[in-house]
């Protein structure tokens, strides 16, 4: 798990994941997929065979908590 100092942008260029969060909701995104957090403690996790890409914009921030 982890968390950063930053608004993150998150989008989803090919493939598929899980970004499970840590009250253990699990968030499924796919290619296409846009996500937007800030301060969010998270982990991504890939239980598929194929790789999976995504973008990420981080923008500095004053810490969420």
């Amino acid at each position: 798990m982890h968390r950063t100092d930053s608004v993150d942008y998150a989008i989803v260029i090919e493939g598929e994941c899980d970004m499970q969060l840590d009250d253990e909701e699990q968030v499924h995104v796919k290619a296409g997929d846009v996500i937007v957090q800030r301060g969010t403690n998270h982990m991504w996790v890939n239980r598929g065979s194929e790789s999976c890409v995504i973008a990420f914009i981080m923008i500095g921030a004053v810490p969420a908590i």
